[in-house]
């Protein structure tokens, strides 16, 4: 996996990231550290990134399980510390799962499987803060 960054300099504190798969995404700064607020900050999509992996755990592992999913919204809310580097020290992500007849227990099981096994986004973070997981099943 690749991904090169070039700070664009007229934007003040902007850059745009190319990712080894061509797709393009723009990161900016808040206006008190020199940005203009026009794009995600960085730390913004490494959280982005994360939920976007686990949702997919979440919805291919239901998916392979044969339930009927037709949707998956994950919530997320994090700290940070409050010194360099300002890692994550705490992530909640809520999953709101939609479908047919989806039984509580196989949506549990999917999210933990993604957490302890397969989501290599959330089980890295979780070497600097604690990740805790919530869910709701929302019938179709």
């Amino acid at each position: 996996m690749e991904c090169t960054v070039n700070w664009l300099p007229a934007s003040g504190m902007g850059f745009v990231a190319e990712t080894g798969s061509g797709h393009v995404l723009m990161m900016d700064g808040a206006p008190d550290g020199g940005g203009r607020n026009l794009a995600p900050r960085p730390m913004e999509t490494v959280l982005a990134g994360t939920a976007g992996c686990t949702a997919y755990d979440v919805v291919l592992i239901l998916k392979r399980g044969r339930h009927d999913v037709t949707g998956c919204q994950v919530k997320v809310t994090s700290e940070r510390a409050s010194s360099d580097p300002k890692v994550f020290t705490r992530i909640h992500m809520h999953f709101i799962v939609t479908g047919k007849s989806l039984a509580e227990a196989a949506v549990a099981r999917a999210v933990q499987l993604s957490h302890e096994k397969y989501c290599s986004a959330s089980i890295m973070l979780a070497k600097t803060a604690q990740i805790t997981t919530s869910f709701e099943v929302a019938a179709d």
